[in-house]
């Protein structure tokens, strides 16, 4: 039977491939994270767009699950589109459309404005994760496949880390161009024209490959096919917004009906497509590993929406600036974490013990860190020092564990579904990345504090160690030979 590796045809420049893969995640992290910063700033300085809102914590989270309702509802629709078109075309589109969307973000001058367009980033930026996954798994040699993941996937640190530590200049810079009052938006246009100059070269790297991995662009065809399940998920989710608003629904209520639409997509998937994709849907092992990924997503961007806020409080007396700098810690500490979870997981395989527990005893680890933290901040733990080392130490834990799942579940697919199962891992992940920011809002402004958020979060991740422990990674022996891969 032919098997994986012959399957897969490596290319030679691959290291080149996760640079500009790299970059992607630096865009997308960015584009992302400055939205929870951003509106922090917003509502501590009382800008006209948040003027009247009666529990800001509360509606900012909710800007930021509208967001991730856009990333994650394309999870699927991606990889689909990717596998059919080319996943190198849709992460040239993904990329140039959540940059045009972040640059018109700080345009907008009105609350509902903000909200249409995060969620049209958000819709951009959920194209990208399916097709990168799949690209770094076909163009990798097998070998290396953890490894490259999380490579290129620690540039969603430096992203989150270069929000993190940009937001305050670039405010700063905004007072002399926007005024003291539109400050806000220099962040959004600066970094918005980053990730649009990003596409354009990752475009032209795509073009200089040759050989097995030629790439021949289908922009027309994918757009076409992008923008339907684009206009459909935007009317939903801005018009559940503005049907909530009017009604008076409370805020997790709105992020509990995008959830509740997920989730329809995600049966609706299974009712269309559950005869072609079949072995992405009805794996066992795979599903516990999608579950799974809601408490991994719940975490990232709880901690990368909110740890600014988190800190200042927790350090009574700091300023914006050195709130931002110490959250920088989060996701510095993924760098590191990404690819040296990413090691670990191939060199755990080449010795013949799995990934498997890798996984389980990181995300274990990852919990208890955790925990330390929910700890001190209920204890009344003020030192920055304290605060940046537990968030260092958890978030390493927590980067290192990511590419370990996301190879594991590679392992389990063939090559022509990989787009299709990248998108549903992440779609099925995404529902705890639309919940988090507004959810824990909510427990913000009904407590107080931040404490009950940041146990939520640390029960979430043991409720994923637990799911971890029954999957049967002996499984990726046995896969029956799937049908060739598309062409790239």
């Amino acid at each position: 039977m032919e098997t994986e590796r012959e399957r897969i045809i490596p290319y030679s420049g691959y290291r080149g491939l996760w640079f500009w893969l790299m970059l992607g995640w630096v865009a997308s992290g960015v584009d992302r994270t400055i939205t929870g910063p951003v509106i922090s700033y917003m509502i501590d300085n009382r800008v006209p767009l948040f003027q009247g809102v009666e529990n800001p914590y509360a509606v900012g989270g909710l800007v930021g699950s509208l967001l991730f309702a856009g990333y994650a509802l394309m999870q699927f629709p991606g990889g689909y589109i990717g596998d059919r078109f080319g996943h190198r075309t849709v992460i040239v589109i993904s990329i140039a459309w959540a940059g045009v969307a972040t640059v018109l973000s700080g345009l907008v001058t009105a609350l509902i404005g903000l909200v249409a367009l995060r969620v049209l980033t958000g819709i951009g930026a959920g194209m990208f994760y399916s097709n990168d996954r799949s690209v770094i798994t076909r163009q990798t040699p097998f070998e290396k496949r953890s490894l490259g993941m999380g490579v290129v996937i620690a540039g969603l640190s430096i992203g989150i880390t270069l929000a993190f530590l940009t937001v305050s200049p670039l405010i700063r810079v905004g007072e002399a161009v926007f005024g003291t009052e539109g400050a806000w938006r220099m962040p959004f246009v600066a970094l918005g024209l980053l990730t649009v100059l990003i596409s354009l070269g990752m475009h032209a790297f795509f073009r200089s490959q040759r050989g097995e991995h030629a790439f021949q662009s289908a922009y027309g065809g994918a757009l076409g096919e992008l923008g339907k399940y684009s206009a459909v998920f935007f009317v939903v989710i801005v018009g559940v917004y503005f049907v909530a608003v009017r009604l008076g629904l409370p805020e997790w209520g709105v992020a509990g009906i995008i959830t509740v639409i997920a989730l329809a997509l995600v049966a609706a998937v299974f009712t269309r497509l559950g005869g072609r994709i079949a072995p992405v849907l009805y794996n066992r092992d795979l599903f516990l590993i999608y579950v799974a990924f809601i408490p991994i997503l719940w975490n990232l961007w709880f901690f990368s929406f909110w740890s600014v806020s988190i800190v200042s409080e927790a350090a009574a007396g700091s300023t914006f600036l050195q709130a931002a700098l110490t959250a920088v810690f989060f996701g510095l500490a993924g760098i590191a974490g990404y690819p040296a979870g990413g090691w670990l997981a191939d060199y755990s395989k080449s010795r013949g013990w799995g990934r498997k527990w890798m996984l389980v005893a990181f995300t274990f680890v990852q919990g208890v860190l955790t925990l330390l933290f929910a700890l001190y901040v209920m204890g009344g733990g003020q030192s920055l020092v304290m605060l940046g080392g537990l968030l260092f130490a958890a978030s390493l834990f927590f980067n290192a564990l990511q590419p370990m799942a996301q190879a594991l579940a590679a392992d389990l697919t063939a090559p022509a579904y990989l787009g299709a199962m990248f998108g549903m891992m992440n779609l099925i992940g995404e529902i705890g990345a639309i919940l988090s920011p507004a959810i824990s809002g909510v427990l913000r402004d009904a407590t107080g504090g931040w404490v009950a958020a940041v146990f939520v979060d640390t029960a979430l991740i043991f409720v994923g160690f637990l799911l971890l422990l029954f999957v049967r990674e002996a499984r990726a022996a046995a896969r029956k030979q799937e049908p060739a891969a598309a062409p790239e």
